[in-house]
């Protein structure tokens, strides 16, 4: 789904991903679940690209839900997979805290498994090999785009911010849509490690300029970073 000029989402308002389309190549922001790699394969040939034209696939964090087909692509295509020191473990194992206290409706829970199940959620291939990127780096793909250390979701939950496209790539730093509640608007992503420090994150995105906030699940927001945050905080 083409969200402006060299910019595309991939999957829907419950699990996303995105590609960043730009005549030195394709970049991709997180890589949503396993089924997700037709849809992969039908942008890219809307575009005019191929799996070929990707340089890398960058993982906001390393849940299941957005590592989905980067081994895959790994190892069919050569693709370097880029994911923050502190979420490597989680990337390459699964293995993660558990979390509680989550609110919960059935028809929001009913959705998002319905959907991550028949997108083969069950079926993920754990990344094998991967880059580690820190806070401040900014990586040699298409877009140039600046790591932003953003801990609390997970302890190596990372924003990606690319200026060339006006866009800021969010992960589970936040959400538009609650996967457990199917509630709308801007909030806090369930299934957060740590609640106290993602929202001390937030102020790092508050700074960035952009014109897109793209998060892992929910609605594309079209504005600024800052009055995102500020609305969040003020539900």
């Amino acid at each position: 789904m083409k969200l402006a000029p060299h910019l595309h989402r991939l999957g829907n308002d419950i699990v996303a991903s995105y590609l960043i389309d730009l005549p030195e190549g394709v970049t991709l922001i997180d890589a949503g679940l396993p089924g997700h790699w037709k849809d992969l394969h039908s942008e890219l040939a809307a575009i005019g690209r191929s799996l070929s034209d990707v340089r890398g696939v960058i993982l906001t964090h390393g849940d299941s839900d957005h590592i989905g087909f980067a081994e895959r692509l790994r190892q069919e295509a050569g693709v370097p997979v880029f994911i923050h020191a502190a979420d490597e473990e989680r990337a390459r194992t699964g293995r993660k805290p558990k979390t509680g206290g989550e609110r919960m409706a059935l028809a929001g829970v009913v959705s998002f498994f319905t959907y991550a199940l028949g997108k083969g959620g069950l079926r993920a291939k754990y990344v094998q090999e991967m880059s580690v990127v820190a806070d401040g780096d900014v990586l040699d793909l298409p877009g140039s785009p600046v790591i932003v250390g953003i801990p609390g979701h997970s302890p190596g939950s990372i924003a990606v911010h690319v200026p060339a496209v006006d866009a800021l790539f969010v992960g589970d730093a936040l959400t538009t849509r609650h996967v457990l509640t199917g509630e709308l608007g801007p909030q806090a992503a369930p299934f957060t490690d740590d609640p106290a420090g993602a929202d001390a994150s937030l102020d790092r995105l508050k700074n960035l300029s952009a014109s897109w906030v793209l998060p892992g699940h929910g609605e594309a927001w079209q504005g600024s970073p800052a009055v995102l945050v500020d609305a969040l905080r003020a539900r």
